[in-house]
């Protein structure tokens, strides 16, 4: 009999305790840097994105524009990111300062702690078969998305 095993359980679930998991361990070690990971995240993107608009921002980090907004606030208190004007009167830029390079300089230190333990607990193999995985999941998913959009325009 070679019946085909079904996947048994919600995939939801298991890939929210698995995020909340990892999320701990990278959460307690960014931490010591002062900073949350989103935080984090957060001026890693304006480092390598910025000057950025907020819009533009948003849509990378997969996030809505109420929710940078309310993350930019905390960053732009400390100086560690500016918003300053963009190439017309609507429009802003945000921008790291290099005391904000600064402090991402220091939680990446933290981050990399982070995901070395990761490493070391799981196993590199099983990291990279997870990322490989994960890639893939989500370029099948964005596919699905896009060609459902395309659907709705028709």
């Amino acid at each position: 009999m070679n019946a085909i095993a079904k996947p048994q359980g919600c995939t939801n679930f298991r890939l929210r305790h698995l995020m909340r998991q990892v999320a701990r361990l990278y959460d307690a070690e960014v931490a010591k840097s002062g900073l949350k990971t989103t935080q984090y995240s957060l001026l890693s993107h304006v480092l390598h994105l910025g000057p950025i608009r907020p819009v533009d921002l948003a849509q990378a980090m997969g996030v809505d524009a109420s929710t940078l907004t309310r993350n930019l606030k905390p960053l732009i208190a400390e100086g560690w990111l500016v918003q300053g004007e963009g190439p017309d009167a609507r429009s802003r830029l945000i921008e790291i300062t290099e005391e904000g390079r600064k402090k991402r300089s220091e939680a990446q230190r933290h981050w990399r702690t982070a995901q070395e333990k990761l490493n070391e607990l799981l196993g590199v193999e099983r990291v990279l078969a997870l990322h490989a995985l994960i890639d893939q999941s989500i370029a099948v998913l964005q596919a699905a998305d896009e060609a459902h959009e395309g659907d709705l325009d028709d």
